[in-house]
């Protein structure tokens, strides 16, 4: 898949979209196609079953193969995030099954996971996400770990980081927490020829101020918002 920009930033579906209903379920997935995202992200761990470590799962659970099936009539992209490494070969496997590798990419924060990934399913689009969130940052304005002097420590170092963050595994694109985004990093990372994403952005003023800095696509658990939020700025 193509993740690079074209007239205005992707707008990705954060689990589906859980201001509408609750992530990482069909019905959130329904949400994310009916607020228009361009894709719909959503979180595969164990058993190939859908859901974040350390929060509920869908009763009954939704598994990755069924989750392609809903999505499959429906012309929108679709980010499998993986949350456990192991799992790449047959996440890899699930996806060519489903004849929908064209419209999926698939994420993780292991560089190894992306290492497997391009050795058994080279075809698939994979995209390395920063820092690792172990603490359910997207929910926050930061992780509760990190002080806001050493954001802006880790901001200002981002793009020799992601020099390293794109030498395994052939990503197409980092997926980057929005507070360490800065035109430095967006810089470095297209001229390797790879995408800018940027999670997870719940303030529309927020969303208009990445697409001016030039990223590529926004993650939101208000798919809908960030929308309304682009079209402020003209163009499609």
């Amino acid at each position: 898949m193509d993740l690079q920009r074209k007239t205005r930033p992707l707008v990705i579906g954060h689990r589906g979209a859980p201001v509408d209903a609750p992530g990482n379920s069909l019905e959130g997935l329904a949400a994310a196609l009916a607020a228009g995202a361009d894709i719909v992200e959503f979180d595969v761990g164990l058993g190939l079953l859908l859901g974040h470590p350390g929060e509920e799962v869908p009763d009954p659970p939704i598994s990755l193969a069924g989750a392609l099936a809903y999505l499959a009539p429906h012309p929108i992209g679709i980010q499998i995030d993986l949350k456990r490494p192991g799992i790449e070969l047959e996440v890899g496997r699930a996806v060519e099954a489903s004849g929908l590798g064209e419209r999926v990419i698939v994420s993780s924060t292991w560089g190894r996971s992306l290492g497997r990934l391009e050795r058994g399913a080279p075809a698939l689009t994979r995209v390395i996400g920063y820092p690792r969130d172990r603490l359910g940052a997207a929910n926050l304005a930061w992780p509760p770990s990190v002080s806001r002097g050493s954001a802006a420590a880790l901001r200002a170092l981002m793009p020799l980081r992601a020099r390293r963050l794109l030498s395994r595994g052939a990503p197409a694109a980092i997926a980057l927490h929005h507070a360490l985004v800065s035109p430095g990093v967006i810089a470095v990372t297209h001229a390797r020829g790879a995408a800018l994403i940027a999670w997870t952005v719940n303030e529309p003023a927020v969303v208009v101020s990445l697409a001016e800095l030039g990223v590529d696509a926004i993650v939101s658990d208000d798919p809908r918002m960030a929308l309304a939020a682009l079209a402020t700025l003209g163009g499609p």
